[in-house]
């Protein structure tokens, strides 16, 4: 490849063969049900590019891990990365969130998986945040943003035609979560490069689901108690509620909407109709009156609740983000890992650990460390000031020239060109994510229709997924095949209607099955069939709520 590669300053770091049944360690967030799988017969190459010094005085480069099958499929595979990435990633191409639960390199995908242009292992300055130390670096933040998409893209497919001796008839993403908001990036401004992307749980507007998550750690923290020096312990969030107080939440939204599908199933399949004074009336009849407290929730409880699915509002009551939905996946483990933390195992709140970290160390023009213990964060968020700060992602300050705002966002409706290169994209969602909102979505989604004359769904569709928490889990069917159907899009041109998913061990109804209806349709029971089955709903409605 000397002399060959797009960026001449690519250097091959390791290049080595796998035989059959080799296995490799599963990436944190694959969340693996077994043992690591069995590997076809397959080379591997890591290779870095763009190696510099940044004008914070840190090394970077871009690293990534390229997997290429003896059996090739003929297809290109971009995996998508997580979090504040930083990982060169197992390029396995195992991504559950987008519908990848079998390894795409056994599938004959020649595989890539990228760092996005900085490295944990060496970059994570504790006096800049830890993870987010490459936020002080212009270039670090927006090769993270979206610019090492490109750079890594094009190497790979150089290396596959050599490797292979053709270039690839098909390229296509997955990712989800920050490999979703990296997918939609692709699609905005490198529209040539993928000819189908699975974007799920999209982060396509991080900097503003930061503010957020800011908004969360207020609602809830004011109810904490402070101790004698006025301090509030972020200890304490995981266990403002109770598990009966979540129970008696879940059934009061269930009472409210479950039956409006057709069927009262623990499934809120008409999530956009969950709402109004039959809501409010079913929450308030799991209130606690005055006096009471056993059997019932305590009234400040679901009013902090309340203000968090509202979301952040900033100077005239201004929304700074969407809301959420009230939905089944609510005061679950993966729900509340996010917004409270968890007593058991001991984790604190990610909106602490991650959402402050990232509000202030990559999405701020004047970037600062909140420090790397959980309470020192979550005392400086509990002062944010709205108000007066709100507008903080859209400011800029030198060296960043550009605000995080535009910098990292990848919501515009606007992507005329990926739609004039035929390219294809699917979004799947969880109704109760509690990292980025569906509304957010959908709301983008509403937008795109309208700029394309209510013909988006020729080219986009969005699966909510009801229950299902942040790229998986919760009370939720939440294993669908979306690449596949992605693919069949592509090459066969075969829109999915539907898809058909299925609940896990850790749902409450392992095995069911339901269809996933493309916004904005739904799935409704057809009053005579297997209640577990998918086959006995049909996606109906169309009403843009």
């Amino acid at each position: 490849m000397q002399g060959q590669w797009p960026d001449a300053s690519t250097q091959v770091q390791a290049a080595r063969y796998l035989p059959e049944g080799a296995t490799v360690p599963p990436e944190p967030f694959e969340r693996p049900a077994g043992p690591p799988p069995a590997l076809k017969p397959h080379c591997v190459i890591d290779a870095t590019m763009a190696a510099r010094t940044g004008i914070d005085g840190q090394h970077y480069a871009i690293r990534f891990r390229l997997r290429l099958p003896e059996n090739w499929n003929g297809r290109f595979l971009f995996q998508g990365g997580g979090g504040t990435n930083g990982n060169i990633g197992n390029a396995l191409g195992l991504v559950p969130g987008a519908g990848l639960t079998e390894p795409a390199v056994n599938q004959g995908y020649a595989v890539v998986s990228q760092d996005s242009g900085h490295d944990n292992a060496s970059n994570s300055d504790p006096a800049r945040g830890g993870p987010v130390a490459f936020g002080w670096d212009p270039e670090a933040r927006r090769n993270y943003a979206y610019a090492s998409l490109q750079t890594v893209a094009d190497s790979a497919k150089a290396l596959i035609t050599r490797f292979y001796g053709r270039t690839a008839d098909h390229s296509y993403f997955a990712g989800c979560s920050k490999g979703g908001q990296e997918g939609l990036m692709a699609a905005h401004r490198f529209p040539d490069m993928f000819d189908g992307i699975v974007a799920g749980a999209p982060g396509m507007s991080l900097p503003r689901a930061a503010l957020a998550q800011n908004w969360d750690v207020q609602a809830f923290g004011a109810l904490l108690p402070p101790d004698e020096k006025g301090k509030r312990s972020v200890s304490a969030l995981s266990r403002l509620f109770s598990a009966d107080d979540f129970v008696l939440i879940r059934r009061a939204v269930l009472d409210a909407c479950d039956g409006d599908d057709g069927l009262a199933d623990g499934i809120i399949s008409r999530y956009g109709q969950c709402g109004g004074a039959k809501l409010q009336k079913a929450l308030e009849s799991v209130q606690c009156a005055a006096g009471a407290e056993d059997g019932c929730v305590d009234p400040g409880k679901l009013a902090a609740l309340k203000k968090s699915l509202a979301g952040p509002k900033g100077k005239g009551g201004a929304a700074l983000y969407a809301q959420w939905p009230w939905d089944a996946g609510i005061g679950s483990p993966d729900w509340a890992v996010w917004k409270l933390g968890l007593v058991q195992p001991p984790v604190p709140p990610l909106n602490v650990v991650i959402g402050g970290a990232a509000l202030h160390g990559l999405f701020s023009p004047a970037p600062r460390s909140l420090g790397m213990d959980p309470q020192q964060i979550f005392e400086q968020q509990l002062t944010f000031d709205f108000q007066k700060d709100g507008d903080l992602i859209h400011r800029v300050a030198a060296p960043f020239t550009v605000s995080a705002w535009e910098e990292m966002s990848a919501r515009s409706p606007d992507i005329d060109a990926f739609r004039a290169h035929g390219g294809k994209l699917i979004v799947p969602h969880g109704v109760s994510d509690p990292v980025f909102s569906i509304n957010d979505t959908l709301n983008w989604y509403r937008e795109m229709d309208e700029r394309y004359g209510g013909q988006a769904a020729g080219f986009v569709r969005v699966f909510p997924v009801p229950g299902m928490g942040h790229c998986g889990n919760g009370p939720a069917t939440d294993r669908f095949a979306a690449f596949q159907a992605m693919v069949d899009w592509v090459e066969r041109g075969q829109a999915p209607d539907s898809l058909t998913a299925t609940a896990g061990p850790q749902s409450p109804w392992p095995g069911r099955t339901r269809p996933l209806c493309p916004y904005p349709t739904y799935a409704r029971y057809d009053g005579t069939g297997n209640k577990e089955a998918a086959e006995s709903f049909q996606c109906v409605g169309g009403k843009k709520s």
